[in-house]
């Protein structure tokens, strides 16, 4: 394959613009070019990409990245084409997408930590993919990879430590979600804090990453679940997903409710809003000798407070989780099973089917809160 690949992608050019970004448009759909795939990259035909806070992290500026950049980090797709040195894959094969590709070379990846893959993190930071190479042009000029995956778009290439193969009896709209919703929400359940059987269980912020750390809590038997979240469609979500008891997030009277309800507190609390008020909630809802995960992302300018002297007196613990500290190779496929199971119902994390020609306007109902997750169809 020696031809470059012409396609459309919804590429940022500025982070930080103001809403309604429908009005100031951040994201523009280009035609972009793809060069062929090189060693150990694969082109991959996109299918479905979930709109992920990680994202609008990106557009408002919380995440500061390189620009410009093609979006997208948590989709899926068809393998199209093959790199010299890939034999994990074939053409046709049916893939996810993960947001940190692992060099199997470092310490944490030799560990089983591939989250924290020191190759990986540095070319994502840098808008490359693994190999430090960039694949996508723009009018002629090479463009950023966001995360080595910038899967709004037509087509992609990306290393193949970037994929995870999936069954295809799975519908790929359904799939697309487990390379960032499931991974990090369920992955935080049951990797990071590896939840007792029994425990009492609270999930600050109920979008796609926080539903799926409740379904996860759920499938590992808590006996008790909490959501909060500021929204009350979002609490009559996590309801019907199987919450015992819900929040909203300002409720004057919520620490006593909580802590009457729980007898003290929760053994674990999962902070998915990206806040530092959401992590401070967190914790003051632990028992003693509970432990706090936060898989969110706030701004790196912010920090949260806590007592110091509770922290000790009361053993208690505040985690951090990326990537739902996964072996997304193992996991992925378990969760899946888990889900076709009937125990992980992943499809009801999904709000819309949109167009790419719509991702402002989807940006704009992210942050509103209003939306669980939309999912941009290339189908």
């Amino acid at each position: 394959m020696e031809k470059k690949i012409k396609c459309r992608a919804a590429v940022l050019f500025e982070m930080g613009l103001p809403r309604p970004f429908a009005k100031s448009k951040p994201v523009r759909v280009e035609e972009i070019e793809l060069d062929p795939p090189g060693f150990g990259e694969v082109l991959v035909k996109v299918s479905a990409a979930g709109l992920c806070h990680s994202d609008l992290s990106v557009v408002n500026g919380n995440r500061p990245r390189v620009m410009p950049m093609v979006l997208g980090h948590e989709g899926s797709g068809v393998v199209e084409a093959l790199g010299d040195g890939v034999d994990s894959f074939e053409v046709g094969d049916h893939v996810v997408y993960i947001f940190v590709p692992s060099c199997g070379n470092c310490i944490p990846c030799k560990e089983g930590r591939p989250a924290l893959c020191g190759p990986g993190l540095a070319v994502n930071g840098a808008g490359t993919l693994l190999s430090g190479e960039k694949r996508i042009h723009l009018n002629g000029d090479l463009i950023n990879h966001q995360v080595g995956v910038s899967c709004f778009a037509e087509y992609t290439v990306v290393s193949s430590k970037s994929l995870v193969k999936v069954d295809k009896t799975l519908p790929l709209d359904e799939a697309a979600l487990f390379g960032c919703a499931v991974i990090t929400g369920a992955g935080a359940v049951f990797n990071t804090a590896k939840i007792r059987a029994g425990s009492t269980v609270a999930v600050i912020g109920l979008g796609g990453t926080g539903l799926a750390a409740l379904m996860g809590a759920k499938a590992a038997g808590a006996s008790k679940i909490i959501g909060i979240d500021l929204l009350k469609e979002k609490l009559d979500i996590a309801k019907q997903l199987g919450a015992d008891e819900v929040y909203k997030a300002d409720d004057p009277n919520l620490l006593e409710n909580l802590r009457t309800f729980t007898n003290g507190g929760v053994h674990y609390s999962f902070e998915c809003a990206g806040s530092e008020k959401a992590i401070e909630l967190a914790y003051k809802i632990l028992r003693r000798g509970g432990t706090t995960v936060s898989s969110g992302l706030s701004h790196p300018d912010k920090s949260f407070s806590i007592q110091h002297v509770d922290l000790v007196a009361g053993e208690k613990t505040i985690k951090g989780s990326f990537l739902g500290s996964c072996v997304p190779d193992r996991d992925i496929p378990a969760y899946i099973d888990l889900y076709k199971a009937g125990r992980l119902p992943v499809d009801r994390l999904m709000s819309d089917h949109i167009t790419l020609d719509e991702v402002n306007e989807g940006f704009d109902k992210l942050s509103d809160g209003s939306t669980v997750r939309q999912v941009i169809s290339f189908n």
